[in-house]
Parts: C-alpha cells; structure tokens; sequence
C-alpha cells in the first residue's frame, strides 16, 4: 500500500485552499507549518492516548502499552513528544491531562471520547497560535479525531487497533482519507475499504528488556488469552492430547464466556491440561519463559497478536494457524510454525525443539523491537509532513 495521506478533493474533505467553517464561532485555523528541513530535525509530536485507562495502564491496556513505549523510544531519539491521556498518566514525554478523571468503565462512550478529543484539539489549536505548532499528530482515540482530521492545521497519523468490522469499513470509507492510516498488520490493511485510500504497515513494539529470555524449556506448552471460541483454547487442548504433553491455559473467563468455559474447556482439566486463571505481569512472564512452544489456535483475524510477539521475545516458538497477522509475525520454520489444523500443531509440537530460542528472541528485537518500530514511524511522520506541505 503506498498511499497514507488524505485525497485531494474539494469542500470539507480537502485539504488545501480555504475550508469552511466547520464549528460555528470558532475560527478554523489557517497555520503555515514549520518551514525548515523536517527531514532530519527533531519533531514535535501530539500524541493522543484514548480517554478511558491512564499511561501506563496499571492493568491490561494494550493500547496504552504502545503509546507507552511509543512516546519513550520517540523521546530517546529527541524528539519533543506531548502526551494527551487520562488523569493518572505519567511518561517520559511531557504528559497533559484533559478530563477530571479516567473513565475504564464507559469504554467507547461517545461523550467523554468527544470531549477529551475536542480538548486535545483545543490545546493543539492554541500552541499553533502562539506559534509553537505540532508538526504531527499521532491519533490510538478511535473515530472522534479521524473523523475531525480535516479540521486540524497539521497532519494526523492515526493508528489502527482492531479489526475492520462491517460498521468500521462504513466509517473508515467515509473518513479514512482525511488523515495518514497505519496498520499494525498488513493482513488488517488489506481488510479495510478500498474508499479509504491505502495505508501504512508499522507493527505494534515490544520492549525486550523487559521480558526474560531462556534458551532451557520445560515440558510443557502454552495457551494464553480470552475464553472466547475464536482463541481457541478448546482445540490447543486437543493439539496437546495428541502430542502427549502437558498444556498450561493461562486467561480470564469474561462475561459471556462462562458456558464456553464450562462445556469445552473445564470438563478437560485434569492432570495434563492445567488452566492456571488469568496471569499477571509476573506469572505471565514465568509462563512464557518455561514453554517449549505457544500455541495459537486462532479462527479469527486477529489484527497482530501481541502474545506471540511476547513469547518471542522469552525465546519460546509460537505454532499458530494462518489467520490475521499470524504469517506476517511468525516466521514458519524460525521462529515457529504456521500450520492448518489441529492435527498438524500436534504434530509442530514435536518439532519445536529445533528451533533456535536465541533467534526467536533476536528476531523479536529487529523486527518488533522499540527503536525499529520508532524508526518505522518517523518515517510515516516525515512523510505525512511531506505530503501536507506540498497539498
């Protein structure tokens, strides 16, 4: 996919000449951006966390675990980063609170996205009249601020996280021009609608630091997620029967899940098959660490799968179907084994001890690795800016 920036087009969706007012009483700003090299200068950078949970999240948060690292590999390469997230935010880029409070339990609620993008734009608005304006801005809210893009001075970089249902390709069709679109797999590109003019691919970052590496694994392999029918704990539990080893199912059972849990997946657990409840930070990593393979049984297309790039990086080979991004982050034969079915994961299973846990974990590095997924941005900002300046 090559193109990323908004269509040239007339009357509200373009982006050059004169625009209508778009807020009655408010001026629609008119900002020449910053006229100097941006090829090779340090950026200033908005960045929009989403409303709902602080940075970092103090529970599971993946969105907010990639604004995190984000906005600390961006600082560490100099640029000038400000961070819009919930109060309970802390950072290594300069961090500005919008709302009274977070608000985890009215996730997609239009009225607190709506404010808090409203306000970011506000202070976005009011930096470039005192002359300091933002040569970027790098959009994880959702639809509020795609579907305002248009109404900012400065490029808008805005970042897929999930997947393109039948509703979001209406709405990405009607809006996805207005603004640079990344995807975090090109299998999550490829599924949104042709209306919305391409984009980019940069995969989601892992810090490898932080994660434990081991090239010595137990007997035992690994399934981790939600109890839903789509993760596929129920058919890692008959990969696992038929390789004759010990599986471990680490998740939470969510509301709506519990007849799942109880009809497919409970009645098999005994003493090979081992459901541990849902992991924290620690125990996950102990999990990871210890495994002889992960396994993903996925029937859906998941958009990157972060749990597979977490188990690369403790050295631990992920066996996966070929759905979604699954392909483009296992490297079939090095890094895991992308297989069909149930029968041929048993059959994986045997095979994971001959792959390397010290190139699962490198390649891990390069390729998903904080400064390689930096890198991959910078490059969408610069030319986002590019292409905003010649418009």
């Amino acid at each position: 996919m090559t193109v990323c920036m908004p269509r040239r087009s007339g009357g509200v969706g373009g982006i050059s000449g004169k625009r209508p007012a778009l807020f009655p009483g408010r001026r629609v700003m008119e900002v020449t951006l910053p006229t100097e090299d941006h090829e090779n200068r340090p950026l200033r950078i908005a960045m929009l966390a989403p409303p709902w949970i602080p940075v970092p999240a103090p529970g599971y948060g993946g969105i907010e675990e990639v604004v995190r690292l984000l906005c600390a590999g961006l600082v560490a390469r100099g640029h000038d980063v400000t961070l819009f997230a919930p109060p309970g935010s802390s950072s290594d880029a300069h961090v500005v609170t919008l709302l009274d409070e977070p608000h985890p339990d009215e996730i997609q609620k239009a009225q607190y996205e709506a404010d808090h993008v409203a306000r970011a734009f506000g202070a976005i608005d009011v930096a470039a009249e005192r002359g300091e304006p933002f040569d970027v801005v790098h959009d994880h809210v959702g639809h509020t601020a795609l579907a305002m893009a248009d109404r900012l001075s400065a490029p808008l970089v805005h970042t897929l996280h999930g997947p393109f249902t039948d509703d979001a390709c209406l709405f990405y069709a009607e809006h996805g021009h207005k603004a640079c679109i990344v995807g975090i797999s090109q299998a999550q590109l490829d599924s949104g609608p042709e209306e919305m003019g391409g984009g980019r691919v940069v995969h989601n970052p892992i810090e490898t630091s932080e994660w434990p590496f081991s090239p010595d694994k137990d007997d035992y392999v690994l399934w981790i997620g939600r109890m839903s029918p789509d993760k596929g704990p129920h058919r890692a539990i008959t990969a696992a029967r038929e390789a004759g080893i010990r599986l471990v199912l680490a998740g939470p059972v969510q509301p709506g899940q519990d007849e799942f849990f109880a009809e497919e997946v409970e009645p098999q657990v005994g003493d090979e098959i081992e459901y541990v409840g849902e992991a924290d930070a620690e125990r996950k990593r102990e999990l990871y660490l210890g495994a002889r393979a992960l396994l993903m049984p996925i029937r859906w297309p998941e958009p990157f799968g972060l749990v597979m790039v977490e188990a690369l990086a403790c050295g631990t080979p992920v066996i996966a179907f070929p759905e979604g991004s699954v392909p483009e982050v296992v490297r079939d034969g090095v890094t895991g084994f992308v297989v069909d079915d149930e029968h041929a994961m048993a059959e994986a299973i045997g095979r994971a001890g001959q792959l390397d846990p010290a190139t699962c974990r490198r390649d891990c590095e390069e390729r998903f690795g904080v400064e390689a997924v930096v890198q991959g941005y910078e490059a969408v900002y610069r030319d986002a800016i590019r292409r905003k300046v010649a418009a």
